[in-house]
């Protein structure tokens, strides 16, 4: 070392005695530091079964088996099936030494069984570390791992990364707790407002394994109802899974189910948890101490101890589709438990799906319905508010609202909180011209322009440039009008229309859980509206046809679904609840709404859906990527005989900016979709296929082929197909 690089001052030698005998008496006492993983030359495999089959951590389709290692003698009894380990991978032939082949880099996998030979011929590597004698993987886990595999076209490492949390050391050094008797069983209570609720809970207590599709009544009630059907299933001695679509259901839930066992019955299993809470309460639940699940997405793999009942809430809402590979839907996942662990199935929402429908349709699943008096106690009023009565209607072309949701919020408001539901959250995210309804467009990237809170120049939604003398291309015009009006501008124009009344706002950048049942505005995003002490007094749906005309199949489904949850949380026509929407009432959407039947609407689509040949009747995949490789994938997959190939059609290009989701084209470039469809019964047989095919081509790219750089993006029952 230089004089340069030395410390000033000389060095340890220039240290006091006491200080070098402090660091000495440290360096004694401090731990010996952990060798890295042998590759256990010359050591002794185990005595008994001195092969280990591995699930090696490696998410590419072609290395979807498993692979044989040697059981050293000193790992011989940690190494146990379904603990994690470590092993050496992608060791050449070449590199044998005494018998053993070494190299490679370390990866993480799960020990799947022990066995007295292998079937390959060659030199195995060795185990190189048993990570933790925790055994984490059953065969009970490993099915439905490998289930949901081949159901998506996907790795059975990918499913494991959803499936299994990953270690915490802290929390799988300490203990379970022990478990509990089975509780009692509970009474019906609110179930019995349906007319097969009390026979279900009773069903259930007894160990049967009932299916339901639930249409919920209007109101907060559903949650305790969830918690009865869990406590129900705990009674039988069975275990039971929720799983929600976010924090705030799961919340709800927690404390219905809290409020009916007590503390140290059931387990939440959320990612806000945190690492080590959430891998403790996962273990408590593998270990058997806890026999009950409350969840979001993460949940659905659950190893629950001898499973009686699955439940899924909203099962329509975007959350329950996991966005990582192989892109596992939560309904799919409970429905795939239900036939493995033969236990009940409860699928519940205030709005009704066409693939809960199907179910019923297909009587794999019994409808669990209110009488319709007890539909129309539970619903408030609903109103709607068409384009002839916007027409007539003179308050209504010189602001933003009509008479008729002025004077609802108007009275709403004498009596409590009012919830107005926005579309689109910001200030007012698209603008046109206001005399030929040309979209303003930005004249660097063409992105839409958009306007601003606190200035008068428009800002580019893509870009973020600002636009300070736009004008129309085509008219010339000057005067910008909003297209559609975000929640902060809504708040505001409210604000200023009742300036008494406090306003709030709920959405993407804060989200309310409750509100008070003091009069308020309460301006929410879809999916974030908080729930009002005793209900809101009334509730407005605003710009109804931004969401019906979505350019996708499930736009009228969405849309409804979206309008009930906010519908459901207004008060019973009875107690004054009323509900206006801003939205054509001669669609059929808006005239479920109306009537509070979203099983009729549902019916219906899936009756037009299968004259169709759509999805859930069929099943479809997507198979996205640049155009030479969408075409040469397709060439080279066998599909089934009855498969049908629609397109390729190009897909809109990402803007520079812009946030991009899985499996989207990167900004700026130009791809391809092209959908597979099958009749049913043969959806394994297209899943077959091109997991096949794509696993062809990943090994290509592994072995550096040419022309196989290119990646191809194959989703199974894509969300929105157009």
């Amino acid at each position: 070392m230089s004089s340069e690089n030395e410390p000033a001052g000389g060095g340890a030698d220039d240290a006091p005695p006491e200080q070098l005998a402090l660091i000495r008496e440290t360096v004694r006492r401090a731990k010996t530091p952990r060798a890295k993983p042998r590759t256990w030359r010359g050591a002794a495999l185990a005595k008994e079964r001195p092969v280990a089959r591995v699930l090696v951590d490696k998410g590419v389709l072609h290395l979807d088996r498993y692979f044989d290692y040697a059981v050293p003698e000193e790992l011989d009894g940690e190494a146990q099936p379904g603990v994690r380990v470590r092993v050496r991978f992608g060791a050449g032939r070449h590199r044998v030494r005494d018998g053993r082949r070494e190299g490679g880099g370390l990866i993480d996998g799960f020990l799947i069984e022990r066995l007295a030979e292998s079937d390959y011929s060659g030199p195995l590597a060795a185990l190189a570390q048993v990570v933790s004698p925790e055994r984490i993987l059953d065969e009970e886990l490993l099915g439905l791992v490998r289930a949901v595999a081949d159901r998506y076209a996907g790795s059975v490492a990918d499913v494991l990364q959803l499936a299994v949390p990953p270690r915490n050391a802290r929390a799988e050094k300490r203990p379970s707790p022990q478990p509990l008797p089975p509780p009692a069983p509970p009474e019906p209570g609110s179930w019995t407002r349906y007319e097969q609720g009390a026979a279900f809970v009773a069903a259930l207590a007894a160990g049967s394994a009932p299916r339901a599709v639930w249409n919920a009544l209007p109101g907060p009630q559903w949650a305790d109802e969830l918690a009865r059907a869990v406590t129900a299933t705990l009674a039988s001695g069975r275990g039971a899974l929720v799983v929600l679509p976010d924090g705030r259901a799961v919340a709800r839930v927690d404390a219905a189910l809290t409020a009916l066992l007590g503390e140290g019955r059931h387990a939440v299993l959320t990612a806000d948890a945190g690492p080590e809470k959430r891998y403790a309460q996962w273990l408590a639940v593998r270990r058997g101490a806890v026999r009950a699940v409350v969840g979001t997405r993460a949940a659905m793999f659950a190893p629950v101890r001898d499973l009686g009942l699955v439940a899924l809430w909203d099962d329509g809402d975007d959350s329950h589709s996991e966005p990582h590979a192989p892109q596992p839907h939560a309904r799919e996942v409970l429905l795939l438990r239900a036939a493995q662990d033969r236990c009940a199935f409860l699928l519940g929402a205030w709005n009704c799906t066409v693939d809960a429908a199907q179910l019923v349709e297909t009587g794999w699943a019994r409808p669990l319905v209110a009488a319709r008096e007890q539909v129309r106690a539970a619903a408030p009023l609903v109103r709607t508010v068409g384009d002839q009565d916007l027409a007539r209607d003179e308050a209504a072309r010189a602001a933003r609202l009509p008479t008729l949701a002025w004077q609802v919020v108007r009275d709403g408001l004498r009596h409590g909180p009012v919830l107005v539901q926005v579309p689109r959250r910001g200030y007012v995210p698209r603008m046109a011209c206001a005399s030929c309804r040309t979209p303003a467009r930005c004249r660097h990237c063409a992105g839409p322009l958009e306007g601003q809170e606190s200035a008068s120049a428009l800002r580019c939604g893509w870009c973020g440039r600002e636009e300070g003398d736009w004008h129309c291309p085509e008219c010339g015009g000057f005067r910008l009008r909003a297209q559609v009006v975000g929640a902060r501008r809504t708040a505001e124009e409210l604000g200023r229309a009742f300036p008494a009344v406090p306003v709030r706002t709920s959405g993407r950048e804060q989200v309310l859980d409750t509100v008070s049942q003091a009069p308020a505005l309460v301006v929410s995003t879809p999916g974030a509206e908080p729930v009002a002490e005793g209900g809101y007094t009334a509730a407005l749906l605003l710009d109804g046809w931004a969401m019906l005309g979505r350019p996708d199949l499930r736009a009228g489904e969405d849309a409804l679904r979206r309008w009930l949850a906010a519908a459901s949380l207004v008060r019973p026509q009875s107690a004054g609840g009323t509900v206006v929407a801003i939205a054509e009432p001669t669609l059929r959407p808006v005239q479920a709404l109306v009537r509070w039947d979203p099983v009729g609407h549902a019916v219906r689509e899936l009756g037009e859906r299968a004259e169709l040949g759509f999805p859930p009747v069929s099943r479809m995949a997507a198979v996205t990527g640049p155009p030479e490789a969408v075409a040469g994938f397709l060439r080279a997959v066998e599909l089934p005989g009855e498969a049908e190939v629609l397109g390729p059609v190009p897909l809109p290009v990402t803007a520079e900016g812009r946030p991009r989701r899985v499996g989207a084209p990167p900004p700026g470039e130009q791809w391809e979709r092209a959908l597979v469809r099958v009749p049913p019964g043969r959806g394994a047989a297209l899943a077959g296929a091109l997991k096949t095919a794509q696993a062809a081509r990943t090994a290509r790219t592994a072995r550096g082929s040419r022309g196989s750089e290119e990646a191809v993006w194959v989703r199974i029952d894509p969300p929105d197909i157009g």
